[in-house]
């Protein structure tokens, strides 16, 4: 059988999506795909290694990985999306980013998660015929919608009232995220309960770490901020809340999102052209924080309107089912294993 070696060291920092999306795609293709052994950060080469993070270790191996067999390469981020995800001297960004555009060269194939990034990635040098798009997944297993019962048992726990309005953010504390947003917006409507799950995943090296720390520890009333939430228990998160409220400025395709739509919450999102061709007419939008009151309000006031966005997130989740996923997981590598005898390598 033909095998594939996942290579990838991105559960090492808690509380990134990273990790969340290298989870589910490795158990997708693990359960759903018994024609193909699965190898984790196997010492040695395999028919497909598929590198998901980009550590020099793994960069050190593309030659050999190469003449052994074909290199997939994981998207996860691009140079603009690090840009006001972390501080880092202009010296080490512009040795990182020119580092991060040739790890991607060098792989044989480049999976997207957003169609969007494939003109991005070709701006960069990258050959389209190379690149693939794959959206993430999320597995209704562990992200599933609760019953009244027991949403209401979850939010006294966490010191709620069942008539609560929850506006939920969920991803780490950075300036790309829009948390300065999230915050100023809870001042303006303080009859409505504000949460963040997500904390300093990479601490002082943030991006606006020391602004965005005075936030977290000297919140308004209406604002609690969680930290790193341990995955297993993100379900119960996103159940008490009413709606997903995410203010990023710049994204490729959150885990977040996905979660969220699982668990039937109504998506409230900027609005970039980056979601555009994977979210369709399936989540609100809004420019800025006066947009974002007004349809928060809404969402709270106007039961109809909030019933609609719930059903649309909801069809979102069905778009997203396990079997589409897979579907293009398994034409994917198929492809691949055909291609690897034709490919002539450096």
């Amino acid at each position: 059988m033909p095998t594939i070696n996942m290579l990838s060291s991105a559960e090492k920092v808690k509380g990134q999506g990273v990790a969340s999306a290298y989870l589910e795609q490795v158990r997708l293709v693990k359960e759903g795909l018994r024609d193909y052994i699965i190898h984790i950060n196997k010492m040695g080469f395999c028919d497909i290694n598929h590198y998901h993070t980009v550590d020099l270790k793994y960069y050190l191996t593309i030659p050999l990985a190469r003449k052994r067999g074909i290199t997939v390469g994981y998207v996860h981020f691009l140079p603009e999306t690090i840009e006001n995800s972390l501080q880092l001297p202009w010296i080490c960004r512009k040795v990182f980013y020119k580092y991060l555009i040739d790890f991607y060269n060098k792989m044989d194939f480049l999976v997207t998660v957003n169609p969007y990034f494939i003109d991005k990635l070709q701006e960069y040098g990258i050959i389209k015929d190379k690149i693939i798009y794959i959206p993430n997944f999320v597995s209704d297993k562990d992200f599933f919608a609760y019953d009244k019962e027991e949403r209401n048992k979850i939010r006294r726990k966490k010191n709620l009232k069942e008539n609560d309005f929850v506006v939920l953010g969920v991803g780490q504390i950075q300036t790309r995220k829009g948390v300065k947003d999230f915050v100023d917006i809870a001042r303006q409507l303080p009859q409505i309960q504000f949460i963040w799950a997500g904390g300093f995943s990479f601490g002082r090296i943030t991006d606006g770490y020391k602004t965005l720390s005075e936030l977290v520890n000297n919140p308004p009333p209406n604002v609690k901020f969680l930290g790193i939430v341990d995955r297993k228990e993100m379900n119960d998160i996103y159940n008490m809340a009413d709606i997903l409220f995410l203010p990023s400025y710049n994204e490729l395709f959150p885990m977040t999102v996905l979660e969220a739509m699982n668990c039937q919450l109504p998506l409230l999102l900027r609005d970039l052209p980056i979601y555009d061709k994977i979210l369709f007419d399936l989540y609100l939008k809004g420019k800025d924080n006066e947009d974002f009151i007004q349809l928060i309000q809404k969402l709270r006031d106007d039961q109809n309107f909030y019933g609609f966005w719930k059903k649309r997130s909801c069809m979102g989740k069905e778009f997203y089912s396990k079997e589409h996923v897979l579907k293009m997981w398994k034409e994917f590598y198929e492809k691949v294993l055909t291609l690897n005898k034709s490919i002539q390598h450096p």
